[in-house]
């Protein structure tokens, strides 16, 4: 059995508690941070928005040969917020800058800031089309998302099948392609579309 005086050195509970976090604050503060990542899209997007910045993950469309396969097979049917239905077959003699994003997609959020730059350079050149698929549930949310951070890229969503080479699941996936539906950038994951490298290849690609 303790004496008095044994239980008068007794830490409290939360004495110990308190001790403990300010013995092992960085790792505490580090297990926060982590639990937010995986809680918070916005805060996992806000992170990978400041590993962008590093230039790291600037888009580039190095390969100056078009993807062989045949355009034909690289078409799928889209629609825009008015149910109106269109193939990316109509859209030979345009450049095609296709995007799949999700509201709910942090990585998607990370790079829409630099797509909205994008457009709002190119938004006007009638050689170079949008074509920025949304994958929530329903358009309704991908509105809301785009008219809760003002972002005036247009909204679609495809009607049936995408080819594998186009879409094969993974958020976010951008396509770019030439005037003749070929494919000459192709991306799985985030990155810098709004780049003064990038912008210029887009530029060259309107004048091939």
């Amino acid at each position: 059995m303790l004496n008095n005086k044994e239980v008068s050195k007794e830490t409290p509970p939360a004495n110990k508690f308190w001790q403990h976090i300010k013995k092992n604050g960085f790792t505490v503060l580090m297990l926060i941070f982590i639990g937010v990542m995986f809680v918070s899209p916005e805060a996992k997007s806000f992170v990978l928005r400041q590993l962008m910045a590093t230039g790291l993950f600037n888009a580039s469309i190095d390969n100056k040969i078009a993807d062989n396969t045949n355009p034909a097979n690289l078409d799928f049917d889209f629609s825009d917020e008015n149910g109106n239905v269109q193939n990316t077959s109509s859209l030979r003699g345009k450049v095609v800058f296709i995007n799949f994003w999700a509201s709910w997609c942090p990585p998607c959020r990370a790079e829409f800031p630099s797509i909205e730059t994008f457009y709002s350079k190119f938004k006007d050149n009638p050689d170079v089309f949008f074509l920025t698929i949304n994958q929530d549930d329903d358009l309704a949310t991908g509105r809301a998302y785009l008219n809760k951070e003002k972002y005036a890229v247009p909204l679609f969503t495809t009607n049936g099948n995408i080819p594998r080479e186009v879409y094969a699941g993974a958020l976010p996936t951008t396509i770019v392609l030439d005037k003749n539906g070929k494919i000459r950038y192709h991306n799985t994951g985030f990155a810098n579309y709004a780049s003064a490298k990038f912008l210029k290849q887009i530029e060259e690609l309107i004048r091939e």
